[in-house]
């Protein structure tokens, strides 16, 4: 399409406008630019410029191109000659013979050289263009393989961390009641299911992902004494969308790594609700004194750093995520809002 547009353009429908009966001559000579120009736009686009002016070759490609156009130039002349063109141009101009036709003695057609000129920019244009595109294209990929490579990653690390705690915990629970421990291995089971299944997935549903938190709570209930008050509010009405899944786990679990004294009072308070669009997630728990040399009680632990890198990486700015650990009531106060 493009082709017929720019020879027609150039080739058939300028000339047109001279108001005058033109030669045959004259368009043989059109059709055969026209095939030269082709074929100078097709071998410097698939051959020249990515053998050469990518491979920054410079001096060699307009080297190459400009005598190219040059001696494509002069072929036009001498097939122009060939035809006897100029002499029948002069006729159809000057129909009456009155002025004696009269061979011109330039060797050079400027106007034939800035077609074949254009041609070559033309194809130059386009043929960078379309490696720009498919180095985009290709950036593109490789940065989305990244990206989920490191998603993986990530994961795998955040599912053996959390069962590491949570196998502990039902180790504690063994020693002082059997069927509770029990239980809490029957609700651990249904967890692995979530983690083996749903993690594997790119999203899962929020419902699930909230029953996965409401299951782990459970199982944490299971173990701590009744010094330890929990104020969980979860919404049970909402508009069942998709999320990353055991994005929340690690802010849950965090509250009872850290907010968890075996001799003073201690509260967590969750709350889960959707608000215009924005799953909210808020936690608050006192921080009590924990060995800072185990990574397991660092409260900026493996899970922890993890879950900020997949939220960055998942959600880009549809998130923002607010930690205060330097409030006078010595609390840890953390906001979550996913954009779902």
């Amino acid at each position: 399409m493009l082709w017929i547009l720019i020879g027609s353009g150039l080739l058939i429908f300028s000339p047109l406008s001279f108001n005058i009966t033109l030669p045959e001559e004259f368009w043989v000579r059109q059709a055969v630019l026209f095939v030269v120009m082709v074929m100078i736009f097709y071998v410097n686009k698939e051959v020249l410029v990515p053998k050469y002016l990518f491979t920054t070759k410079t001096t060699i490609y307009l080297t190459i191109i400009l005598s190219l156009c040059v001696l494509f130039m002069f072929f036009i002349e001498y097939f122009e000659n060939l035809i006897h063109l100029k002499e029948a141009m002069h006729k159809a101009f000057h129909p009456d013979g009155g002025k004696p036709f009269k061979p011109k003695k330039d060797i050079f057609d400027v106007f034939t050289l800035l077609l074949l000129f254009l041609a070559a920019g033309i194809s130059t244009s386009i043929a960078t263009v379309q490696k720009w595109q498919a180095d985009e294209v290709a950036r593109k990929e490789l940065d989305q393989q990244r990206i989920q490579t490191e998603l993986n990653y990530l994961k795998a690390q955040i599912n053996p961390h959390f069962f590491f705690n949570t196998l502990n915990n039902i180790y504690s629970l063994t020693s002082i009641d059997v069927e509770r421990a029990r239980t809490a291995l029957h609700k651990l089971s249904r967890m692995m299911r979530y983690v083996l299944y749903e993690t594997e997935k790119d999203q899962t549903l929020l419902s699930k992902e909230i029953g996965f938190v409401k299951d782990f709570i459970s199982l944490m209930r299971l173990r701590i004494s009744d010094k330890v008050q929990i104020d969980l509010q979860i919404d049970e009405e909402y508009e069942d969308r998709v999320i990353a899944p055991m994005i929340l786990l690690p802010f849950v679990e965090n509250c009872f790594k850290h907010g968890i004294s075996s001799i003073n009072q201690s509260y967590i308070n969750i709350r889960i609700h959707v608000h215009e669009g924005q799953l909210v997630l808020e936690t608050v728990n006192k921080i009590y004194p924990k060995n800072v040399n185990s990574p397991e009680n660092n409260p900026h632990g493996i899970g922890l750093a993890n879950t900020k890198r997949r939220l960055s990486l998942l959600y880009g700015n549809d998130y923002t995520l607010d930690i205060n650990d330097s409030n006078p009531d010595q609390e840890y106060q953390v906001k979550l809002k996913i954009k779902i």
